[in-house]
């Protein structure tokens, strides 16, 4: 068909070679192809159309975010968080919302209540930050879903907080990203801290760590695990 351009947009840097490869393919057939995204340096998102390189639904209000956890790129990347024009959608995938201020996370359920789907905070709610004030904010509004996370073992204090707070969702609606083999991790130490977090009431969403510069390619053991805890099905059947 025709067009006026060509975008290939790279999120991950171990992709860089097949994005390369997609600009020399649709360089054949179009003048104009360029490459970007999170995988390019320099990273500017906050010029985001809705719809574009992320499906429909998906929304950013904010980029960058202030914590430095050395498993993130997010600092590096996007730098300090700063609040974005709001565009509409149901799905906010900031990378730490709760770092916003009130003012504009007020515009933001604003905004929520005009979606014909209800929300899902997908980028993930830093459970520390998971105040009384917080949860009367998250009653107020129409959840399908909201993602915190465990990261460390000394993460589990927090969350056991944050999903008390949060106890008006149900399980499946309290998932919870859980980085494994970060560190030097065992299997082992990995799946306790799965199931604790499964015990404390949220439905774990098991992520292996990924270098920055590298993939890593994981045993069959690990993608098992990974598979296992990322699976509601069969976490609530190993769990009946």
């Amino acid at each position: 068909p025709e067009a006026d351009r060509v975008d290939v947009s790279v999120t991950f840097s171990w992709d860089m070679a097949e994005g390369e490869r997609l600009v020399r393919a649709w360089a054949q057939y179009y003048p104009f192809v360029v490459i970007g995204g999170p995988a390019i340096r320099p990273y500017n998102g906050d010029a985001f159309t809705p719809g574009m390189y992320v499906k429909q639904g998906v929304t950013f209000t904010s980029r960058g975010c202030n914590n430095h956890c050395p498993w993130c790129l997010v600092p590096q990347r996007e730098g300090r968080l700063r609040e974005l024009p709001i565009q509409p959608g149901h799905i906010i995938q900031d990378n730490n919302f709760l770092q916003c201020s009130l003012e504009h996370r007020r515009k933001v359920y604003v905004m929520l209540d005009r979606q014909p789907k209800a929300a899902v905070f997908a980028g993930g709610l830093d459970a520390r930050l998971v105040t009384d004030e917080v949860a009367a904010e998250l009653r107020a509004i129409r959840i399908s879903e909201v993602f915190l996370a465990c990261d460390t073992e000394a993460a589990l204090r927090p969350l056991e907080a944050a999903i008390g707070r949060l106890s008006f969702l149900r399980r499946r609606q309290l998932r919870c990203y859980v980085l494994c083999a970060f560190g030097g991790e065992t299997i082992e130490q990995a799946r306790r801290r799965l199931e604790a977090v499964w015990q404390l009431g949220a439905l774990p969403f098991a992520q292996l760590y990924q270098s920055p510069d590298c993939w890593i390619d994981y045993d069959n053991d690990w993608r098992a695990l990974a598979r296992e805890w990322s699976r509601p099905a069969a976490m609530f059947a190993s769990h009946s």
